[in-house]
């Protein structure tokens, strides 16, 4: 999804991919002019081979298929392949994240079968609604990037919970189970990691990001900003920075926060460090003027 890594369940991943297929293939689009020469009845065949050989990372498999296909753009057949082929980013000993070089396999052979030819989008949006429904039909296509989901969401509408949006235009579908807390119940001080699906899941995100700050979740190569929520929206971002053992996680508000905001905030990101530092030998949570 998004051609970027997600950590999942097996049995999701099946469910998954082959849903995602057609998302993966309108991403090759980005190549733009490094897409002139690329065989993919050609170029993927090849590289099935070379990773049923054994795993390998994109580094040596787009040397390996430049050897093949030298009149393709280098680039252009890594993106082919990672777009095209289902794949599985071998586990390391790495903490927190992966190696700058990791090494894949195709899923089939990490999952020890082959994965459904006609992968159908039930699952994926049923599961999109259990992490952030109420939502419409133009919020899952945006998440998911799959086009077309109303006929989809109109097969699941007898098992869905139904609901007007703020303007009464909209439809929003949800489980039917699925809690739905009262406006009067307080949002708690939250923590998002970078890339988080929360700030990518609806078409209109100003449920949780106001409009001006929008250009501040996403840097210019396209990685998507770590944030904090405050009464529910998103209200600035944040990293954490080390030297030596010394670990800080600096906020960085789109605003003045009031006083039990920076309280509730700091004691939300002191343990955070506890679970992510824990190796530290002093941390420290700062927060810089708005």
């Amino acid at each position: 999804m998004r051609a970027t890594l997600h950590l999942v369940a097996a049995a999701d991943y099946v469910a998954f991919r082959p849903a995602l297929q057609p998302v993966m293939e309108r991403a090759l689009r980005v190549l733009g002019e490094r897409a002139k020469g690329l065989e993919p009845e050609l170029v993927l065949p090849a590289a099935r081979s070379l990773l049923l050989e054994r795993p390998r990372g994109f580094n040596e498999l787009r040397q390996l298929l430049q050897e093949q296909f030298p009149a393709a753009n280098d680039r252009g057949l890594g993106y082919l392949v990672r777009t095209h082929l289902p794949l599985v980013m071998v586990p390391t000993d790495a903490r927190w994240g992966f190696p700058s070089v990791a090494d894949f396999t195709l899923a089939e052979e990490w999952l020890g079968g082959p994965l459904p030819d006609d992968g159908t989008p039930e699952q994926l949006v049923l599961r999109y609604l259990a992490a952030f429904g109420p939502a419409s039909v133009a919020d899952a296509q945006t998440w998911s990037g799959l086009q077309g989901l109303a006929p989809v969401l109109e097969a699941l509408r007898p098992q869905l919970m139904v609901f007007k949006g703020e303007t009464g235009r909209r439809e929003l579908f949800d489980l039917a189970g699925a809690p739905r807390p009262g406006e009067d119940v307080p949002a708690p001080a939250r923590f998002l990691p970078e890339f988080d699906n929360l700030a990518l899941a609806h078409a209109d995100r100003t449920r949780l990001l106001a409009d001006e700050h929008r250009g501040a979740l996403v840097t210019k190569n396209l990685r998507v900003r770590a944030t904090f929520l405050w009464d529910g929206m998103v209200a600035g971002t944040w990293e954490v920075q080390r030297r030596g053992g010394a670990v800080t996680l600096v906020m960085t508000p789109f605003h003045a926060l009031p006083a039990r905001a920076t309280r509730a905030l700091t004691a939300e990101g002191e343990a955070l460090l506890r679970f992510a530092a824990d190796d530290a030998t002093s941390a420290a949570v700062q927060i810089t003027p708005a």
